[in-house]
Parts: structure tokens; sequence; C-alpha cells
């Protein structure tokens, strides 16, 4: 039997992640509204809100809710899943990626992939927050100190490529303005 005759043949769209019954196409599941939880990668998906609910404590989200989604019918979930194929069929030309080290940071800086990760640790930022003034921290700080990191790192690669170096160096960050 071939993978073709075995997805033609397929009567579901996806397990749910939490009780493993079949979730079937064209119907409601749920995902966590938390963005760690619905990645390509970890693709958590829910056949109920009961289901969404037993993953919560092992996850240890603090603000989180289930969002209500539709799985795809099964004629468009068939496309999708002969797209990906044809992806991967691509062969790569090396293993190995070649990336130009002298180039500098271009005007478009924060455009590419990866360029919406969060670069701080968001409990130890958490904790420093507290511990200075009692407070506490919206996650959304996150995203936009990571900005502010990343605008800063691409300054000092700019110092660092204008000066002919391949290594960034402490003395290519812009100063701090002391409190």
């Amino acid at each position: 039997m071939s993978i073709d005759t075995d997805l033609e043949s397929r009567t579901f769209w996806k397990r749910c992640s939490s009780c493993k019954n079949e979730i079937p196409f064209s119907t409601t599941y749920w995902v966590c509204s938390v963005s760690t939880c619905n990645r390509k990668r970890t693709g958590m998906v829910f056949c109920s809100v009961g289901c969404w609910e037993m993953h919560r404590p092992m996850m240890r989200h603090r603000d989180d809710y289930a969002v209500e989604q539709r799985s795809p019918s099964k004629e468009v979930w068939l496309r999708e899943q002969s797209e990906q194929d044809d992806e991967d069929d691509v062969p790569a030309t090396s293993s190995r990626r070649r990336v130009s080290v002298a180039a500098p940071a271009t005007a478009s800086d924060g455009e590419e992939d990866g360029d919406n990760e969060i670069l701080v640790v968001a409990s130890k930022l958490k904790k420093y927050i507290r511990a200075r003034s009692g407070m506490n921290t919206s996650d959304s700080v996150m995203s936009a100190l990571s900005a502010h990191v990343r605008a800063i790192c691409n300054q000092a690669i700019r110092t660092a490529a204008q000066d002919g170096r391949k290594t960034v160096m402490d003395r290519d960050l812009p100063p701090i303005e002391n409190d």
C-alpha cells in the first residue's frame, strides 16, 4: 500500500494531544492560546476543552485559554499534504549552509525568519524586576525587550563590520545610559 493510498483512506485529521482520540475532518477542535503549545513543531490539538484542561497542570501556564478552531476538510488536508511532500522531495544541495560573515547588517533587519523569537530569559527578567521593584512583568515585555536587544545587536554588528572584524565585541555595543 502506498503512502498516497494511506492518506486517502484516512478517516480523521489528527489525534487529540491528551486523550489520543481521533479529531475528524471539518469539525471543531481546540488549541492552547500559549504560543509554545501551538507552534508547528509542537502542534498540540485537543478534541475538547476538558482535554485542553488536562495539559494545563503539566505545562504550568499562567494566562491561557482554549481557542476554538475548525479542522480542514479532507480535500484541503490532502492538498496540504501533497504540497508538503513536494517540498520534502526537493534535494538539498548541501548539508551545510554557507554564510557570508563579512556582509554588514542591512536596513531590512528584523524581517528575517526567527526575528520574532524571544531573546531574553523571561523568568530571570521577571525575577530581576520583582526583586528591584516588587512589580510583576507582563509577557508582552519580552517581545518588546527582544526588539530592543535586536536593534542593539544590529548596531554592534554594523560597528564590527565597519572596523573590518568578524567578531562582535563589547566595545561595539552602544553605551548604557545609567538611571
